[in-house]
């Protein structure tokens, strides 16, 4: 008996994916829990494993082409021997019946041809019609000796009407310039149109403003330097990012309202600290979470960002290990730039950016002295809190990065 293995649900409300590449093809025969393809959501790549043992019928869509969840992704069958799939036969009652169907089919075909023959056209010409699925002898000639050319071709196309039901799918002529010169178009898909979707409702829903401040960490980068040798043995790169976390955590639960979100009119004050972390990927912005800050060490914290960094960048990532945060971090300075206004990642009430780290000359103990600077833009939901609040915030997050001392840091 035949299988048919439908798209699931893989959760997180993704309703389509994209298939990425087949590990299968038709006739191979597959285990139970064999990968047979891989599929892109709009979170990550999901490896999709055969739910039986048995033979591949069919796959029924293409690399490249999209499929929903609950559409059938390939046929199984439970035999071990390549079958190739049979055709379903016509409706007809008897033999004759269907030769008869067979017949009237021939004699249209028949005259088809023989009508787009009387057609005056090039190869091209019916090529390009053809292609457009534009009947060419409904097509009215404009060229010498009632010649149909390419542009009656093209006139003909912006003329046929589209289907109400199947306006939107059908192929659509783009020009490949524009009024200055040639263009490329990019599918706005995948994790783009993800992130286009929610930073229209984040902006849309989120009356933001943006709080700027710079922090000295010539403390932390001290101590930073020290621990790095400690680090590399056991295989952790220890970078600013799990320092500024730590301090962040507990910044956080001394200003509560940073850590919340609003729902209809109640503000969730969130008792937990997952802290997302915006990676820069080849396709757009992930951001993997590291759960329950508060109770793990500096090491530990970088072990998780460098793991699924890691992850997400080769869209591996696990899609639990994307959802669930309280508030995000994006680190611009690790490309370049001072200062930038980001957008929260809805529904959280904040989120910082982190500049690039530079040296500076400041006056500190009546004399003048090089410090490392770290700069900070804090974009904060205006409708939870104040400004005042979001700089007591920033603050507080300062205070624990100039002073290390404050920090209960294991290194361990």
């Amino acid at each position: 008996m035949n299988y048919e293995f439908k798209f699931p649900d893989v959760g997180e409300g993704i309703a389509e994916g994209e298939i990425v590449k087949w590990h299968v093809k038709e006739k191979d025969f597959v285990k139970k829990d064999q990968v047979i393809a891989e599929i892109e959501t709009d979170k990550a790549i999901v490896q999709m494993p055969s739910p039986k043992e048995g033979v591949i019928l069919r796959l029924n869509k293409p690399e490249g082409a999209k499929i929903k969840v609950g559409e059938i992704l390939a046929v199984i069958s439970d035999s071990k021997d390549p079958i190739q799939e049979q055709k379903e036969k016509p409706k007809s009652v008897s033999v004759v019946g269907e030769l008869e169907e067979n017949t009237l089919e021939n004699k249209i075909i028949k005259k088809e041809t023989k009508d787009k023959k009387s057609v005056l056209a090039t190869p091209s010409v019916r090529s390009l019609a053809n292609s457009l699925g534009i009947n060419i002898t409904t097509i009215k000639p404009s060229g010498k000796d009632n010649r149909i050319t390419e542009s009656d071709v093209q006139n003909a196309l912006a003329n046929k009407p589209l289907p109400a039901e199947e306006s939107s799918e059908q192929p659509k002529i783009l020009k490949k310039f524009d009024f200055f010169g040639y263009i490329e178009r990019i599918p706005l898909k995948g994790i783009r149109k993800t992130i286009s979707d929610n930073m229209i409702k984040s902006h849309d829903a989120i009356p933001s403003v943006t709080h700027f401040d710079e922090i000295d960490i010539t403390e932390i980068s001290r101590i930073r330097e020290k621990e790095k040798t400690n680090a590399e043995k056991k295989n952790i790169r220890l970078t600013y990012l799990p320092f500024i976390v730590k301090a962040l955590v507990s910044a956080l639960k001394e200003h509560p309202f940073l850590n919340s979100s609003l729902e209809g009119e109640n503000i969730i004050l969130k008792k937990y600290y997952n802290i997302g972390i915006a990676v820069d990927t080849v396709d757009g912005l992930l951001v993997p979470v590291i759960k329950g800050c508060d109770g793990k060490s500096v090491l530990q914290i970088a072990s998780e960002i460098e793991k699924l960094a890691d992850d997400a960048r080769s869209r591996k990532i696990n899609l639990q290990d994307l959802k669930g945060s309280t508030f995000t971090v994006t680190n611009v300075g690790s490309i370049g730039g001072i200062f930038a206004t980001p957008i929260i990642n809805y529904p959280e009430a904040a989120i910082i950016a982190l500049g690039k780290i530079y040296d500076k000359a400041v006056v500190k103990d009546n004399s003048i002295t090089i410090r490392k600077i770290l700069p900070v833009s804090l974009t904060f939901d205006h409708r939870i809190l104040d400004g005042a609040e979001a700089a007591r915030f920033a603050n507080g997050l300062k205070l624990r990065l100039e002073d290390p001392n404050l920090l209960f840091l294991e290194l361990d």
